[in-house]
């Protein structure tokens, strides 16, 4: 698990992501799962089983459909 997260830390431009991934890394506190709103919760099991199947966008591809929306 430790090298899967670590590939797609790697493979990452998403500045946003890469903070919160060092203050949670950063803190003392510990990080518990149960503690989260359920909504949350769905929310990331959704996202981790997305990426377990391959259902990524690339930071690249997602900057460019936010600026066609957005300008």
């Amino acid at each position: 698990m430790k090298i899967e997260i670590a590939k797609k830390v790697f493979n990452t431009d998403d500045e946003n992501l890469l903070s919160e991934l060092d203050v949670l890394l950063s803190t003392d506190e510990k990080f518990v799962f149960q503690d989260l709103p359920k909504h949350v919760q769905e929310g990331i099991k959704r996202g981790v089983q997305q990426a377990e199947e391959g259902k990524l966008i690339p930071f690249d591809e997602v900057k460019k459909r936010l600026s066609q929306r957005w300008g």
